[in-house]
């Protein structure tokens, strides 16, 4: 329950608790409903924003949690922050960060930068810096979906970089991919992009689960099978995510989360059928929506915005607020740069971009 800060726990909230409230009243959470996850909200109010879909990973690793009886209120502290520091226009912007900082030297990883925030941005304590989010919280940010080794990462050193993530943060990885491979065809049918009749016949899990639910329903309404049938998907999944988790735990004879932490391998993943059709279905969604020629045009707008708004703060610094500026002293301009994009909303970038395209005619 370690913090950066000493502070009294008082009152009837948990730690984990208090973490969860504190994410959730922060600007970088708020900011998330106007972030893209695949299509932006320009297009209908019905898409999933980032924000959104961050509910939906909650809801997912919760059930998941309880199952497994873990601890739910660090689950849900984690699936709340777990997207908070993906910058504006989805992986298409996170790919246009990345590349401007390349050539300085730097990445931009948006895990990292969630841990950024929750220990520096988010300013509004007058004792600290940043949420003083536990360090269960905090490793989780970090560790819940990749590793990072001392070697490359010294400054992470904190954060038991030699030991597994506890399975509460290992498990929200997978429920991260339940909730998009569920939405993504959602969105992607009510888009126009998708057909469901293509779906069904391409990936297997939902050409199953929509036969099933039309020999239940007969006649019914297309849009409406289909509903049913992704749902039932979702389940088909987080059942299969439980149960394996579940078996992966008694075969290591794992009893508490030391043995988690030691163990060799992750615990927290689909068993070898459903991994199998996983990776077809996130195939399908990489090459007809994703790269889809609709998608692909925003992304290469995305990716000019963001390009175009990085370089011109590199040379006009002072149009960034005063704080960025101070920022900088320490951080280096190119990584303060990249923050302060990072934080945008699509609307705000978006009027940022045009303000700046006017200034460089």
């Amino acid at each position: 329950m370690e913090r950066l800060w000493a502070e009294p726990e008082e009152g009837s909230m948990s730690p984990f608790a208090r973490d969860r409230a504190r994410i959730v009243q922060a600007r970088a959470f708020r900011r998330l409903a106007g972030k893209t996850q695949v299509f932006t909200s320009r297009d209908s109010d019905h898409f999933r924003s980032r924000l959104t879909h961050t509910i939906e990973v909650v809801q997912i690793a919760r059930e998941v949690a309880r199952a497994l009886r873990l601890n739910e209120e660090l689950v849900e502290a984690l699936a709340l922050v777990h997207d908070i520091g993906h910058p504006p226009f989805g992986h298409a912007g996170e790919r246009a960060l990345d590349s401007c900082l390349q050539q300085y030297g730097r990445r931009f990883d948006h895990n990292l930068h969630a841990l950024r925030i929750v220990e520096h941005f988010e300013d509004w304590y007058a004792a600290h810096r940043g949420l003083n989010l536990t360090l269960g919280v905090r490793e989780g940010i970090i560790k819940h979906s990749r590793e990072y080794t001392a070697t490359e990462y010294p400054e992470l050193s904190a954060y038991l970089l030699d030991e597994r993530p506890p399975l509460e943060a290992q498990l929200i990885d997978i429920a991260d991919e339940i909730a998009y491979l569920t939405a993504d065809l959602d969105d992607g049918v009510d888009s126009g992009l998708l057909d469901v009749d293509h779906i069904c016949a391409h990936v297997s899990i939902m050409g199953r689960a929509y036969e099933r639910v039309a020999a239940q329903h007969g006649a019914v309404e297309q849009k409406f099978l289909f509903h049913e049938a992704l749902q039932m998907m979702q389940r088909e999944l987080t059942s299969d995510l439980i149960a394996t988790t579940a078996h992966n735990v008694h075969a290591h004879g794992l009893t508490g989360v030391q043995g988690v932490r030691d163990c060799p391998v992750r615990l927290a993943y689909f068993s070898g059928e459903y991994e199998q059709q996983r990776r077809e279905e996130k195939d399908y969604l990489h090459r007809v929506l994703y790269t889809c020629p609709t998608l692909e045009a925003e992304h290469r707008k995305a990716e000019n915005v963001v390009t175009t708004l990085f370089h011109f703060y590199m040379r006009y610094p002072e149009r960034m607020p005063a704080g960025y500026l101070e920022e900088s002293a320490t951080e280096g301009l190119p990584r303060t740069v990249a923050d302060y994009i990072a934080g945008m909303t699509d609307h705000y970038i978006l009027q940022q971009f045009w303000m700046v395209s006017k200034a460089l005619r």
